[in-house]
């Protein structure tokens, strides 16, 4: 999850959480969980956004967000009724190149997935066909 809020701040604004010329000092920002929002970049982002940045970069992984969570998060899941702040010209032509939540959906599946396979958790189950593949199946067998 904690990768998964560094790529969504990256999405929103353009550049990481998380910056430094010299490693050390950089791996100590990471360490310490030190980044912060600035302005201007950050003056047209939705509250909602910088909380579920927020619970996703919570250093202590007990008290961060989960995936399920994350999932649920309003940023997320009401789209359409969170209120939307008037976003710089370059922000919008970013966003219309790159969907943010739906890359963000599908990194936090991914990692759900990887982490039930790792941990012995769930058997994973076969997805369902598609309709493609139920129609390559009917050509293999007619």
């Amino acid at each position: 999850i904690w990768a998964c809020g560094v790529i969504l701040y990256i999405l929103l604004v353009g550049y990481p959480p998380f910056w430094d010329e010299d490693q050390h000092k950089l791996y100590q920002q990471i360490k310490a969980g030190a980044y912060d929002f600035p302005s201007p970049e950050w003056d047209t982002v939705t509250p909602e956004a910088k909380n579920l940045i927020n619970q996703m970069l919570t250093i202590n992984p007990a008290k961060r967000i989960t995936a399920e969570q994350a999932l649920k998060h309003p940023w997320v899941c009401h789209r359409s009724t969170v209120a939307s702040m008037m976003h710089r010209q370059e922000t919008v032509e970013c966003l219309r190149k790159f969907n943010a939540r739906r890359k963000l959906k599908g990194a936090i599946l991914t990692t759900m997935l990887v982490s039930r396979n790792f941990s012995g958790g769930c058997a994973l189950r076969p997805l369902p066909p598609t309709q493609n593949m139920q129609r390559e199946r009917r050509k293999e067998s007619g």
